[in-house]
């Protein structure tokens, strides 16, 4: 596999179709490796999926095609966190937040460390950040 192709998508699963194994026929149908990086199911069983999504641009988009013929509504992630080194007072509010630990504090240094290619664009560090230093770029969805 060709996996120079990565985007980070959300899919909104209808009722009933989030207890279905569709996802991982990705890998086996498309040769696409995803990672998981946040899901949930409510009370009234709708399905909502964070994935991040490697391979190559046709099985993305073969594999996109795939989920909106199960009736999954595949949205990419419009938007990518930075942060800004120098206003970051690493006081640690936005590790609390960040499911996907891309924001961790270094045991050794205690200071913040930011792994973009982990992060899911939620926004939730941008919010509670006190001193703005994380911030939205709206650009493009796309991460290659």
């Amino acid at each position: 596999m060709n996996a120079t192709y990565r985007k980070i998508v959300y899919l909104t699963f209808p009722p009933g179709q989030s207890s279905q194994p569709v996802v991982c026929n990705l890998a086996r149908n498309f040769d696409l490796v995803f990672n998981i990086l946040k899901a949930q199911i409510t009370p009234r069983q709708e399905g909502f999926m964070t994935l991040e999504i490697m391979g190559t641009e046709e099985g993305y988009r073969k594999g996109t095609d795939y989920l909106h013929n199960q009736g999954i509504k595949v949205t990419p992630v419009a938007q990518k966190i930075s942060r800004d080194e120098e206003s970051c007072l690493h006081c640690g509010m936005c590790t609390a937040l960040c499911t996907t630990k891309a924001l961790a504090v270094d045991p050794q240094s205690r200071t913040v460390v930011f792994d973009a290619e982990k992060c899911s664009g939620c926004g939730l560090c941008v919010k509670v950040c006190p001193v703005r230093a994380m911030e939205v770029d709206m650009e493009n969805g796309a991460l290659q």
